[in-house]
């Protein structure tokens, strides 16, 4: 399978919604979908998301997607917390086809796929799992700032 980054797919997910920062998951025409603000440098927001993630996708058929797509969505919104110095918005959509994650910044800075430092245990990675285990990825940018994404198929192999 050739991974391939591409653009397209929901439009714009606008500024951050002024709500209380909790998830919210709810049905609509184009399948399941979970949208959360995250606050600026609030790492404790990567564990929530995984949380929400997981309760969006808990009967999700695809063997391993649910953990993948954790994996996947703890590094885009840790790389939007940890590299931005604003608030970003999470969202997952789960519809036949499959999976999309985005998660929102709001600096127009482009993230670097870069090679992993073999001396540091903690950082370099991110991008190169999304790329790696992802069926689809890319950055989409914005009037302000940008969405990193990725995309898991409903079936594997897809």
């Amino acid at each position: 399978m050739t991974r391939r980054a591409r653009g397209g797919g929901p439009g714009n997910t606008g500024a951050p919604p002024a709500d209380t920062g909790e998830g919210t998951d709810h049905h609509t025409d184009e399948g399941r979908r979970l949208s959360r603000r995250l606050a600026r440098a609030d790492l404790a927001a990567v564990r929530e998301a995984r949380h929400d993630l997981r309760r969006l996708l808990r009967n999700w058929g695809r063997p391993g997607g649910a953990e993948t797509a954790e994996l996947l969505t703890s590094e885009l919104v840790t790389n939007a917390l940890v590299h931005t110095d604003d608030d970003a918005v999470l969202t997952a959509v789960v519809s036949p086809r499959g999976l999309r994650v985005e998660v929102r910044d709001f600096m127009t800075r482009r993230p670097l796929l870069r090679a992993a430092d073999p001396n540091d245990d903690t950082h370099g990675r991110g991008l190169v799992l999304v790329r790696s285990l992802a069926d689809a990825w890319g950055v989409r940018p914005h009037r302000v700032g940008k969405s990193v994404w990725f995309e898991l198929a409903a079936e594997a192999g897809r």
